[in-house]
């Protein structure tokens, strides 16, 4: 029995390396995990439940799991649901009533509503499901009041917003006017990413001329930018808690004419944002290995149905990533 009970460091990075065999106990130059006998009979069934497949994270992060899934297929079976768009927790919730009633031995989780989660999980963890809570955390009130004990495998939204938020203000300088949009804010890396741009603001002593949320979301980010633009024509950098929302924040200032002239930061290093760094339109993102991330959650399921218990955080890698 294995049990976390202060913070420790995940690195994803390194997962990508092959470094995780290692941590995990697995064999070298494999992404097998050795299962043992237990479930030779029977194999577990694994299901994801991720926020909006519209966000190219998510679909990231369904391809990393799909693809370990694929290769340990005789080790167990697997399903993945995602959201329609980032507000649509009832397709959460529902996800995990459908795999309480399918009778899945492990449920990986990154949710959208960090309160709201809380009572189809603790429903699931009563059936004597195993619940990997990865990416965003729970509410620790809520979990208290429910009862449950749940570690939280993902990583630090605060320091890595504020990576972010330091590369801009590093390259606006006191004084810099910024922006910046928020993410859902019953979300709990959506605070945390707030902060930690807030922490940028602070230390750079830049000059915040609004914050208001745009749910994550790349069209609703374009309608929000374009009105920033016309309130605070002098805007000189903008903080996006995802790159999604960078995405329509870009689309925004190309439209405005200003292509290049406002300095832009984001969160997740999807592939689109790779361009726009190179050429300029972005300044800077945070990969947090989201790929990665699923197939950890799936292992440490796996794990736990073995016998193994974890409480604490896991904290996982973040890194900044610039042209």
């Amino acid at each position: 029995m294995s049990k976390i009970s202060n913070t420790q460091t995940f690195d994803l990075g390194s997962f990508s390396r092959r470094k995780f065999l290692k941590t995990t106990a697995l064999a070298a130059g494999a992404l097998a995990l050795p299962l043992g006998p237990v479930f030779a009979a029977d194999k577990p069934k694994v299901g994801l439940v991720m926020k909006s497949l519209a966000n190219e994270f998510f679909k990231q992060m369904q391809a990393g799991a799909e693809d370990y899934a694929a290769k340990n297929k005789d080790k167990f079976d697997f399903a993945a649901v995602g959201m329609k768009d980032e507000r649509d927790f009832a397709a959460q919730v529902d996800a995990i009533e459908n795999f309480i009633t399918q009778n899945y031995n492990i449920i990986v989780v990154a949710p959208a509503d960090s309160k709201a989660m809380v009572t189809p999980i603790a429903k699931a963890l009563k059936a004597g499901i195993k619940v990997i809570n990865i990416d965003v955390a729970l509410d620790k009130g809520a979990k208290k009041k429910a009862g449950i004990d749940l570690a939280f495998f993902g990583p630090d939204n605060r320091a890595g917003a504020k990576l972010a938020g330091d590369a801009l203000g590093k390259a606006l300088g006191k004084g810099g006017k910024v922006v910046i949009l928020e993410g859902n804010p019953e979300a709990d890396n959506a605070k945390e990413r707030k902060l930690g741009f807030d922490d940028s603001v602070k230390e750079y002593k830049l000059k915040l001329l609004d914050s208001k949320t745009a749910h994550w979301e790349t069209e609703e980010a374009n309608t929000l930018m374009t009105n920033f633009l016309t309130q605070h024509p002098d805007i000189q950098g903008v903080m996006a808690a995802n790159d999604s929302m960078a995405l329509g924040v870009v689309k925004a200032i190309d439209a405005a004419g200003k292509s290049g002239q406002i300095k832009v930061v984001g969160f997740d290093n999807i592939p689109a944002v790779g361009p726009l760094l190179k050429d300029g339109k972005m300044l800077a993102t945070v990969e947090q290995y989201g790929a990665q991330m699923a197939a950890m959650g799936i292992d440490y399921g796996l794990r736990e149905l073995k016998g193994e218990k974890f409480s604490g955080w896991v904290k996982t890698d973040v890194k900044l990533i610039t042209a």
